[in-house]
């Protein structure tokens, strides 16, 4: 079986010593990454062991128990954590944005609760998405308020982190006093009578995320953790690429570590090469340079979309203004820019790997198919053609892009079904 050590990155000062006390944690972590793929390991251990180390807690203030790192800091670590493996920062995705809106709460008793959360170790997955028939806009789960007891009811997928976490931070629909209903967020305990999470993601990549069904059955919730959507920091979309994006840069820092170790490794060649060793055959080389640039841009490219998204972060207690406004389009569009450059860049370099050895490469212990499916797997995620689109009409015509989407059935499209099912 083969083991991993992690590409050589030059750390910024301010992380520097975050990021060395992470780096043995990393290794370790990395070194168990293929075994895990191969045995659908779910990295439950490397989970706690960076909570305990204190990852969860990164971006919250030294003075509330954190490391204050900003976005920028952040997301160096985030590619170093999937540099060891690609599967844990798309674990903590959902984590890092409701982080971000725990930040963003009023002082009080609320928000001293979350931190106190974070700080001790808790993990908050994500369940906003669902499957089926709803229509977009809408939501099938519900919270409802009986008799002074607040719950919620439904089936959620794609809950990334989840099946990890203590909490997981859910979407759902309330019915107001008119008779509307409005878009909210709720917590709900993971561990509470009535949640059952499954590991049922089925996808061919970024298959250790627990991307699974959330099904929650009257679920007792918080009154205090449930809030409009409308409610959420603004930013919060450009975020979730964020992470998305150092989830590239880190893969394409992996395939460029194991091209080096693999090609230095090979003493097999062939007599149409180029040299008698493949580390000194040109052409191999060439391959190896190509890689090794779209790594460098991949972490080139997250690190200009978290200044941006940053940017975003620092007017947060300026809303309604223009300054405010500017910051959080060029937060969405740089991640947007960002995005569709990497969703091509990261799967062709995975593919380009290949290229420099031989029939052996395609092993199955080696396990180095992993880096297309996970890179392939990421970039399916907020369909990149569309944002090719919204770029392009900023660009041109200085259309500001939308700040949030959802999936599901259009409306007419329901109707129109609803209608067909009527004359039957």
């Amino acid at each position: 079986m083969s083991t991993t050590t992690l590409a050589p990155t030059t750390p910024t000062p301010s992380t520097r010593p975050v990021r060395e006390r992470f780096a043995p944690l990393l290794q370790r972590i990395a070194e168990g990454a293929v075994a895990r793929e191969q045995d659908h390991e779910l990295p439950r251990a490397a989970v706690r062991e960076l909570l305990d180390a204190g990852f969860g807690r990164l971006r919250l203030p030294v003075a509330e128990g954190g490391e204050g790192l900003d976005l920028v800091e952040l997301a160096e670590l985030l590619v170093d954590l999937a540099t060891a493996d690609s599967n844990l920062p798309q674990v903590f995705r959902g984590h890092v944005a409701w982080v971000e809106q725990v930040l963003s709460l009023p002082p009080g008793e609320h928000r001293d609760r979350w931190v106190e959360r974070i700080v001790a170790g808790e993990l908050v997955g994500n369940s906003w998405s669902e499957v089926g028939d709803g229509v977009t806009g809408e939501q099938q789960t519900v919270v409802t308020t009986r008799e002074g007891r607040t719950s919620v009811t439904g089936r959620k997928y794609y809950t990334t982190g989840t099946i990890f976490a203590d909490w997981t931070d859910a979407t759902a629909r309330r019915l107001l006093p008119d008779g509307s209903f409005e878009v909210v967020t709720v917590l709900v305990p993971v561990r509470a009578p009535g949640v059952e999470v499954s590991d049922d993601w089925d996808g061919f990549g970024q298959q250790l995320t627990g991307t699974g069904t959330l099904v929650l059955d009257d679920v007792e919730v918080d009154p205090a953790d449930v809030a409009p959507f409308t409610d959420r920091f603004r930013y919060q979309t450009a975020l979730y690429q964020l992470v998305l994006l150092a989830v590239h840069a880190g893969i394409a820092a992996a395939v460029e570590r194991d091209t080096a170790q693999q090609v230095r490794a090979r003493t097999r060649t062939y007599t149409h090469g180029l040299a008698p060793l493949v580390r000194h055959d040109a052409q191999v080389l060439s391959v190896a340079g190509e890689i090794s640039a779209t790594a460098f841009t991949a972490r080139a490219l997250v690190r200009a979309a978290a200044q941006a998204v940053q940017a975003a972060a620092d007017t947060a207690g300026e809303p309604g203004t223009d300054r405010d406004r500017a910051a959080n389009v060029e937060a969405e569009i740089r991640t947007a820019q960002a995005q569709v450059v990497l969703s091509e860049a990261v799967p062709r370099a995975a593919t380009l790997l290949f290229n420099t050895l031989g029939a052996s490469g395609t092993s199955r212990a080696r396990d180095l198919d992993r880096h297309w499916r996970n890179a392939r797997t990421v970039a399916s995620h907020n369909p990149v053609i569309y944002k090719q689109r919204i770029v392009g009409d900023w660009s041109v015509n200085g259309t500001e892009p939308p700040f949030v989407w959802d999936i599901g059935t259009h409306a007419s499209v329901a109707r129109g079904a609803q209608a067909e099912g009527a004359t039957r």
